[in-house]
């Protein structure tokens, strides 16, 4: 059995590609990922590499992309721009990665984009960047059509919650954010949507990333006697500001962001404090496709895939390496033109796993057209490289664990998206 090691970034993260038949050794095509795998970001950041890491290895064990084996470079970006961009260019200009994956911040997923991926015709494809940002530069034609991602915009996410917090009869929310494309985005989208259905927003405060204290935001936002709060944030401040505000006196009617569904972020918080908190986050349709990556996540790992970013990073490599299947090469521009061709359509349908990369490489080999449904359900890009979906409401129960208290299906995020534009 043949592994290949490889040393990504400064931590020295070692991944290894799974074993393939013969001809699948003689070449290797480079997939580079950039995302937060230390910093603020570090508890949820290297589970997404490891969703990546898994699409590979099951595409490798299907044999590879145009019978080269698929090597998978992951690179820290730190939570800082700036290393984010140095790490992309490196992943294009040395590695000749034809396809980027992430990064997972919107603050170093637009840089990357517009400065490394859109002048190196290189595809980039995001799990977890939802800034409306990206789409307003797809439409003003700054993507070159190689941007994609594979969950909603922050719009639907805002609308969601404020008709959470109308329904548990919240009326005055302070909203704390963290400073970035991200958290702006979703407060200004869930400030307009509650306002809208009636409720008042008594302040909105920006936080600055890994500081040793929140207290001055948290007294700046407890100002006005809020009844409830908002809590954008990535696990690690997340959990400072919350126990800061908590400390002070500050209501337990929380709303939490889709960055902070992880363990460690409960954990540190105190699950006892977080009875009455609901979250949200990207969910999935019901179906095959969804269990297939559900057990298979559960098999390597030894754990249920409950966490933001798991089954959106999957789908974001293995929608790459389909195109570059039926691209026959790894070419950015190529990529980018065969993305919808087996994402939509009236082709076979192709789930997640071995089995069914193996038999997606066949039908292509056939000149037979497929459809991937994925670990996300099906997936269907718009123009400006956007795709919508379904939402779960989460919460902790007394035993700390995470639950999904509720699901807002398309049909329903759509029904109030409406409702707030009338």
């Amino acid at each position: 059995m043949t592994k290949h090691l490889l040393l990504s970034g400064a931590f020295g993260l070692g991944l290894m590609a799974s074993a393939l038949p013969a001809a699948a050794q003689s070449c290797e095509i480079p997939v580079g990922s950039v995302l937060s795998i230390t910093g603020s970001m570090a508890a949820i950041g290297k589970a997404i590499g490891d969703a990546g890491q898994l699409a590979v290895d099951q595409f490798n064990e299907a044999g590879g992309v145009a019978g080269c084996n698929v090597k998978y470079i992951l690179r820290d970006d730190q939570g800082s721009p700036n290393v984010g961009v140095d790490a992309a260019k490196t992943l294009v200009e040395i590695e000749k990665a034809p396809v980027i994956l992430g990064a997972i911040q919107s603050g170093v997923t637009m840089p990357i984009l517009t400065s490394v991926s859109v002048p190196g015709k290189v595809v980039q494809i995001s799990c977890c960047s939802s800034a409306p940002t990206f789409t307003q530069l797809a439409r003003d034609g700054g993507t070159g059509g190689y941007w994609f991602r594979t969950l909603p915009t922050d719009r639907p996410q805002g609308v969601v919650m404020a008709n959470i917090a109308k329904t548990k009869g919240y009326k005055k929310i302070a909203v704390i954010h963290v400073n970035s494309d991200y958290g702006v985005s979703l407060a200004r989208s869930f400030k307009a949507a509650f306002e809208k259905v009636g409720g008042t927003v008594s302040s909105v405060t920006p936080y600055n990333q890994e500081q040793a204290s929140y207290r001055a935001e948290v007294n700046a936002a407890m100002q006005g006697d809020p009844d409830s709060l908002f809590l954008i944030a990535f696990p690690a401040d997340g959990a400072t500001a919350l126990r800061e505000w908590i400390s002070f006196g500050g209501s337990q009617n929380l709303l939490l962001s889709n960055s902070l569904r992880a363990d460690e972020f409960v954990k540190s918080v105190g699950a006892q404090y977080l009875t009455k908190a609901e979250g949200i986050d990207n969910a999935q349709t019901e179906g095959p496709s969804v269990d297939a990556f559900n057990k298979a996540w559960a098999a390597k790992f030894g754990s249920a895939p409950n966490g933001p970013g798991l089954h959106t990073m999957y789908d974001a490599a293995a929608v790459a390496l389909l195109a570059m299947e039926k691209a026959g090469k790894p070419d950015g521009t190529a990529i980018r033109d065969n993305i919808r061709a087996i994402t939509t359509g009236d082709g076979e349908v192709i789930f997640p796993g071995p089995d069914g990369f193996k038999k997606a490489k066949e039908l292509i080999k056939a000149g037979k057209p497929i459809r991937y449904e994925g670990a996300t359900g099906p997936i269907s890009f718009d123009q400006f490289g956007d795709v919508t979906g379904p939402y779960l409401i989460w919460g902790v129960g007394n035993d700390g664990k995470l639950t999904v208290v509720d699901k807002w299906d398309k049909t329903r995020v759509a029904d109030a998206i409406a409702e707030i534009d009338k």
